[in-house]
């Protein structure tokens, strides 16, 4: 009789254990897909953020920037819609995107709110996670905020970043009259963008009905399960570190090598528009060939340190204008300069031959305040740079070996742009005719003697360029002028208002000065 009940009771036990097993096994599997789909919301709202803030700052950088940076007709208002040609402000396109992506998935919800909404707006209701979010960005702009809420039937994760200010915001909200605010800095949190996704556990769970439905071997098939999931989790979070960190270093690599070649090149070859291959095409292209005047005993009168100095800053200002307005950077040749406009991106030879002539001029009169910056630093002669520009047609494209290859142009109008620097004056631009003829709307400028170059059959007519019109075919206020004796840069619109009387005093010294120097007897 014991020994009957000692055997019933460990049947009890072993029974116990058995259902014990058998409702651990759907425990399990429930707080599996928990663990899974929390991960996945939180993959999702930051693969969903970098993608609506990637747009934005596109949008920004090659739309609004652009639209901005050539007044015209095109407004940038947030009521875009009721203005005829206006298009609509970062922030705008961010809502209008979130709405798309939310009516298209109806567990996705996209917030763009502030505290510090414009006066002709309702004001945005923050709930307690957004305004404890938006008091630590402002503490600390550079991190990121995940709020996890489980239920037994449903994830949700909210994800928040900062909005931060940069210059045309700050431009624009410190001076818009129904602005709240007006003393925004750059880099001033502005607002929260918020991806709030809500997802049911139970979606998938009868991807393991059959799983389920092996009572007998439940618990050894859960076990059995849960064991190499353990194990695959550990293959895949050592993989994935070793992806990251592949990741991580190509990524360096790729930004270390775009530093050697122009930035169209590089993304032409990122993007799979051109492969890195010997070939080459004949396009037409303006020419662009500038130089240092008398560079060779510059170096000569000031230190290796100081030179080097002056010349990388030198480099990079005109690199960023360059830039600007489209331009293909080829080669630094020792002080020296080639740019191209045509390849691998082109607006049609007019657009182009403008594009340059516009960065010519532009880069000179940032000469200028670098001059005067460096005299006020104590250095007697700065850099003196000519410039010359040629249109026609070259060969352009990879050159060299398979081992080492160069992406540049080669022709006699190449030869031609540097020919034409070297006969302008400093501070001068000289153009050839044929694009002078792209450009005679836009510029006023007088012709020079004809020349001859080898290569070249025909004589070919320089035109110096006197000063360059704006858009309406206007003059434009800023004065440059250079020549021996004269050195002169004057912008009107920088003169502030009580500043005004002295620059007249300046002015007139200098004419005084002119006048007593001529009539001074021979």
């Amino acid at each position: 009789m014991e020994k009957a009940k000692g055997a019933k009771s460990r049947g009890i036990v072993a029974g116990l254990v058995i259902v014990g097993l058998l409702a651990a096994l759907p425990l399990a599997v429930w707080m599996d897909l928990t663990n899974l789909t929390e991960a996945s919301l939180r993959r999702q709202a930051s693969d969903l953020n970098s993608v609506i803030t990637g747009v934005r700052g596109y949008y920004a950088r090659n739309v609004v920037a652009r639209v901005l940076a050539s007044p015209g007709s095109t407004q940038v208002v947030h009521n875009y819609e009721e203005i005829p040609g206006a298009i609509p402000i970062p922030a705008t396109l961010s809502l209008e995107l979130g709405a798309v992506i939310s009516d298209q998935q109806k567990n996705i919800h996209y917030r763009f709110v502030s505290d510090y909404p414009f006066a002709n707006r309702a004001p945005h209701n923050l709930d307690a996670f957004e305004k404890q979010s938006l008091a630590s960005l402002r503490e600390n702009p550079k991190q990121s905020l995940v709020h996890s809420e489980w239920s037994p039937f449903h994830d949700r994760v909210r994800y928040i970043v900062p909005v931060t200010m940069g210059a045309a915001c700050v431009s624009c909200h410190n001076t818009h009259p129904e602005s709240p605010k007006r003393d925004w800095k750059v880099g001033d949190v502005r607002a929260i963008q918020e991806i709030d996704i809500t997802q049911p556990i139970a979606a998938n769970i009868f991807s393991f009905k059959w799983l389920l439905g092996y009572f007998v071997l439940a618990a050894i098939s859960g076990i059995s399960f849960l064991t190499l999931q353990l194990k695959q989790s550990r293959t895949i979070r050592h993989m994935n570190s070793e992806l990251e960190s592949a990741n991580d270093f190509l990524a360096t690599l790729s930004m270390k090598i775009s530093r050697y070649i122009s930035p169209q090149i590089y993304t032409s070859i990122f993007s799979g528009r051109k492969d890195v291959t010997i070939h080459t095409e004949r396009k037409k292209l303006t020419i662009f060939f500038s130089d240092i005047q008398n560079f060779t005993a510059t170096t000569e009168r000031l230190q290796p340190e100081l030179i080097t100095q002056l010349l990388n800053e030198y480099f990079t200002e005109m690199s960023a204008i360059a830039l600007s307005y489209g331009g293909t950077i080829d080669k630094f040749i020792g002080d020296a300069m080639l740019i191209f406009f045509g390849d691998p991106e082109t607006k049609g030879d007019a657009a182009d031959a403008q594009a340059c002539l516009k960065m010519a001029w532009e880069m000179q009169r940032r000469l200028t305040e670098l001059n005067a910056k460096w005299r006020h630093a104590g250095i007697e002669e700065p850099f003196q740079v000519r410039m010359g520009i040629n249109s026609g047609f070259c060969n352009v494209g990879n050159f060299g070996s398979n081992d080492r290859m160069d992406y540049t142009i080669i022709g006699a109008e190449a030869n031609l742009a540097a020919r034409l620097q070297s006969i302008a004056r400093p501070g001068q631009i000289v153009l050839s005719y044929e694009t002078y003829a792209l450009v005679r709307g836009d510029v006023v400028a007088h012709e020079l003697a004809p020349i001859t170059m080898k290569g070249i059959s025909r004589q070919v007519v320089p035109y110096a360029v006197d000063r360059v019109l704006d858009e309406g075919g206007g003059k434009r206020d800023i004065v440059v002028e250079r020549m021996a004796g004269l050195d002169l840069y004057f912008n009107p619109g920088a003169v502030a208002p009580a500043d005004a009387e002295r620059v007249k005093s300046i002015l007139a010294e200098a004419m005084a000065s002119l006048e007593a120097g001529q009539a001074k007897p021979a």
